[in-house]
């Protein structure tokens, strides 16, 4: 399945959180910049390291007028643990049937199928702005960060 197109509208989606709160990504509209970052499975290092990148970037983020949401198939009882342990500031939601992460084309083919670890930069106007489909976990906020400001958001 291909990634939406850079420019289009971000495909709709309402997942629920680590919190077993109703998250849609229509609640950001004309409010922030979204990163979603979609990732393999919480508490793994690589997910870790990126997660915690994400977390100890949250004042720049914020600065940019830019809300995370990490999408992985998690449950939200794992989501929340993830959150605990890494004193995670920032939403992760589950997808448990990856339907909205096969709706954004990023489940495919690992040496399993699987989450292809991805993120998509979407304006304060709903618009996908940039695909991210080369994540290093470890310079992920870095990147994220060097983006927004290149696009000007």
């Amino acid at each position: 399945m291909a990634f939406p197109k850079v420019g289009n509208i971000a495909p709709a989606f309402t997942l629920l959180d680590q919190d077993g709160n109703k998250v849609s990504l229509k609640d950001f509209r004309d409010k922030s910049n979204v990163v979603l970052y979609f990732y393999p499975k919480a508490m793994t290092p690589g997910c870790t390291v990126q997660a915690c990148g994400i977390r100890d970037s949250k004042a720049a983020l914020k600065k940019a007028k830019t809300v995370v949401l990490g999408v992985s198939p998690d449950p939200v009882a794992r989501l929340g643990r993830f959150i605990d342990k890494q004193d995670l500031n920032f939403t992760l939601l589950s997808d448990e049937d990856h339907k909205i992460t096969d709706k954004y084309g990023c489940w495919g083919l690992k040496k399993f199928m699987g989450v292809l670890r991805t993120s998509f930069i979407i304006g304060k106007d709903g618009r996908l702005k940039h695909v991210m489909d080369k994540v290093k976990t470890k310079s992920h906020h870095e990147d994220v960060l060097a983006l927004i400001k290149e696009l000007g958001l």
